[in-house]
C-alpha cells in the first residue's frame, strides 16, 4: 500500500513539474575520450624521451576530459562546455594545445537543438574563422533494449543505434589496420622524408552508439547532437567517448535563456565538413613540403 501511494505521488509530482509552461532543466555531463590510440603513436619514437611522452599523454588526457552543461525545456536545449581556468604556472603549453585542438576539431561553441523543428545550430571557430552551422538534426533509428540501470537515482533504459561518422570527427580517429604494412614499406623509402602524424590514422564509416535514457524526465533531449528517445539521455557511449550525466536540476531558480548563437558565416554541416577537410589537407601538404615551418605560420583561412 505504501509503495502504491509513493508511486502515485511521484507520478502526480512529475506530471505537475513537466506540465508547467515555463518548465526548464539543467544537466551536467562529464565527457571522457580514450587516448590509447594516440598514445600508441608515440611508443617507439626514439626522438621522444619518456618524460616528453608522459607530458604529452597527461596534456592530451586533460584535453579529452571535459564538463558540459545542458540547459533544456520541452522544445529546445543548449549544450556547451564548462570553461575552466588552468592552474597558474606551467600550464601555458596545455592551454595552447587545447586551443589548437579546439581549432582543428571546431570545438568550443554552443550547440542549440530544437527538437520541435528538428534542427540544430552550432557556432564553431576553425583556424581563426567563425562559422554558424545550421542543419537538420540527425535522425537515428534507435533500437529499444530491455536492459535497465540506475543513473543518479533515475531508472534508465538502454537504446542502441548505428550512425555514420563525419570526416571531421577527430575523436573517432583510430590507427590504420594497414599500419604495420606501411611501416615495412617505409623502410625502403628515404629515411629523411618526414611523415604526417595523421598518416597512421583513419576514421570508421560508422559506429554503434549506446544510450541510456530515463522516462522519468520525459523530454526529447540529450547531450551533444543526441535526441529522439522518450526521456532525457543521461549516458552515451559514442565510439571512443563516454558522456555521463553527473547532476540534474529540474526547474532551477535561475532560468537560462535557451536560444541559438548568431555569430559566424552560415553554412550547412556538409559545407563546413568540406571546408575542414580541405584545410586539413593543405596543412598536411605544408607539413610534408619544403620549408614547412614558415609555411605553417603563414597559413590563414580564406573567405
Amino acid at each position: 500500500m505504501r509503495k502504491l501511494t509513493y508511486t502515485l505521488l511521484f507520478a502526480m509530482t512529475s506530471l505537475f513539474t513537466f506540465a508547467q509552461k515555463d518548465f526548464q532543466g539543467t544537466a551536467v555531463y562529464e565527457s571522457k575520450t580514450s587516448t590509447a590510440d594516440f598514445k600508441s603513436r608515440f611508443e617507439g619514437n626514439k626522438e621522444m624521451t619518456p618524460e616528453m611522452q608522459k607530458m604529452i599523454e597527461e596534456r592530451m588526457k586533460k584535453m579529452f576530459e571535459k564538463t558540459f552543461i545542458l540547459n533544456f525545456d520541452k522544445a529546445a536545449s543548449i549544450y556547451k562546455e564548462e570553461q575552466k581556468l588552468d592552474a597558474p604556472g606551467g600550464n601555458e603549453g596545455r592551454g595552447g594545445m587545447r586551443m589548437m585542438f579546439n581549432s582543428i576539431s571546431g570545438g568550443g561553441g554552443t550547440f542549440y537543438k530544437n527538437v520541435k523543428d528538428k534542427t540544430y545550430i552550432v557556432d564553431k571557430e576553425f583556424m581563426g574563422k567563425e562559422f554558424l552551422v545550421k542543419d537538420s538534426l540527425p535522425k537515428l533509428s534507435w533500437k529499444m533494449e530491455s536492459e535497465t540501470k540506475v543513473i543518479g537515482g533515475y531508472t534508465c533504459f538502454k537504446a542502441t543505434a548505428v550512425r555514420p561518422v563525419s570526416q571531421t570527427d577527430f575523436k573517432n580517429y583510430r590507427p590504420r589496420k594497414d599500419k604495420e604494412e606501411k611501416k615495412e614499406e617505409s623502410k625502403t623509402e628515404d629515411k629523411n622524408k618526414k611523415t604526417n602524424f595523421m598518416d597512421d590514422f583513419e576514421i570508421p564509416k560508422e559506429i554503434t552508439v549506446t544510450a541510456w535514457y530515463t522516462p522519468e524526465i520525459p523530454v526529447n533531449q540529450g547531450p551533444d547532437n543526441y535526441w529522439g528517445l522518450p526521456g532525457l539521455i543521461l549516458e552515451v557511449n559514442d565510439g571512443k567517448t563516454i558522456i555521463l550525466c553527473s547532476k540534474v536540476v529540474l526547474n532551477p531558480k535561475e532560468k537560462v535563456t535557451i536560444k541559438a548563437s548568431t555569430n559566424g558565416d552560415v553554412v550547412s554541416q556538409k559545407k563546413y565538413d568540406e571546408t575542414v577537410v580541405k584545410k586539413m589537407e593543405e596543412m598536411r601538404q605544408m607539413y610534408d613540403g619544403p620549408g614547412q615551418g614558415g609555411n605553417r605560420m603563414q597559413m590563414r583561412m580564406g573567405n
